[in-house]
């Protein structure tokens, strides 16, 4: 199966001159979805881990669903001021601007490994952030997964020069 036959390319989001790949239809269609999350969960046996960490919003998707079937405890990067208690934040810069993530302090045992899931990986910052965060907690990246990388901009080499390994179930 042909995902990339399931993300549609939106030229100009969420501005000019970005190229955006919408996941919307790709979720919709039960085959590619589920084709896709097996597809995660096969790379996912590539790491040791202990926990699986979302960064919002569509990174929730893929991580609860590999959380789910790897028997996996589930940890959320949020935006500002979603989480209830001390967060540790960290700033990172997008293709497009620039955004914030938080993790809350207490919700990861010093000795964790966690994998990072995302839906695309485009310059990095994204990623990076979120490894920055769990740094924070005094837990270790056991890597990264996401759905789809973007070659181009060349975030895998910076994830990579950070020392975190990546992969990504489609590069284009």
């Amino acid at each position: 199966m042909n995902l990339l036959d399931y993300l549609p390319t939106v030229p100009d989001f969420p501005r000019p001159g970005i190229m955006f790949k919408d996941i919307s239809p790709l979720l919709a269609n039960q085959r590619a979805f589920h084709f896709a999350i097996d597809q995660l969960y096969d790379l996912s046996h590539h790491y040791d881990f202990d926990y699986v960490l979302g960064i919002e919003s569509r990174g929730f998707i893929f991580a609860t669903a590999i959380a789910q079937v790897s028997r996996k405890g589930l940890v959320l990067a949020r935006k500002p001021n979603k989480l209830p208690k001390k967060v540790y934040v960290e700033s990172y810069g997008l293709e497009y601007g620039s955004d914030t993530l938080e993790i809350q302090q207490d919700i990861l045992p010093s000795d964790a490994k966690v994998l990072l899931i995302d839906d695309v990986l485009a310059t990095g910052g994204t990623l990076l952030a979120a490894a920055k965060l769990v740094k924070q907690t005094g837990a270790t990246v056991a890597g990264s997964l996401v759905l789809l990388e973007i070659t181009e901009l060349m975030g895998g080499e910076k994830l990579t020069k950070a020392n975190i390994q990546s992969m990504a179930l489609i590069q284009i």
